[in-house]
């Protein structure tokens, strides 16, 4: 195991970082944002955690999901095409990772009650956690959509993962709100009209 002893560097004090291979890239650079903005998704699930408690199988599932969102952090530093006579292989993103994703959305959608309406963020502090981590991981899979299409060589998996993860999320925070009875839901119009309050 690598050891990370050394926090600071001073080798992006320049406002350019290094990816796993390549040049150094600006720290702006799309590619960049792309497995900066999947960190902060991470992060967003690790808060959410705080509130699984009384949900381990739901605290276990989040717990695989946020290792599974380092190797899509490092699949998405590692830029180009793999060397198939490299001694290391690349880490990168596996169809069976999403298939896991998958496979805990259409368990968990079945006892959930039926949509009715558009759900708004909200309701348990789990639920509202989850959306948060829903939200961000959007932007990560559209900033990823993003970066394949100025970056070819980046692996379809990651946004294929991304997209089903966001789905998940949806789905566990109407777990966390009692199967979806607890939902807090859109009503459309039902402020009224503003200009009479």
């Amino acid at each position: 195991m690598v050891k990370l002893n050394v926090i600071y560097t001073r080798t992006g004090d320049d406002g350019s970082t290094g990816l796993v291979r390549g040049p150094r890239r600006a720290k702006y650079d799309l590619r960049v944002e792309a497995y900066g903005t999947v960190d902060e998704a991470n992060a967003c699930i690790g808060q959410a955690r705080l509130h699984t408690t009384a949900m381990p199988k739901v605290d276990r599932l989040l717990s695989r999901i946020q290792n599974d969102l380092f190797d899509v952090g490092s699949d998405l530093a590692t830029p180009g095409a793999d060397d198939p006579a490299a001694q290391y292989p690349s880490l990168r993103v596996r169809p069976v990772q999403t298939a896991a994703l998958e496979s805990a959305i259409d368990q968990h959608n079945e006892a959930l009650a039926p949509l009715t309406s558009f759900v708004l963020p909200g309701g348990s502090p789990l639920a509202a956690s989850l959306h948060i981590a829903r939200t961000v991981t959007r932007r990560a899979e559209r900033i990823t959509v993003e970066l394949a299409a100025t970056e070819p060589d980046t692996n379809p998996e990651a946004v294929r993962y991304l997209n089903r993860l966001s789905d998940l999320l949806f789905v566990l925070a109407r777990v966390a709100n009692a199967n979806g009875t607890r939902d807090v839901l859109w009503v459309p119009g039902g402020n009224g009209d503003q200009r009479k309050s």
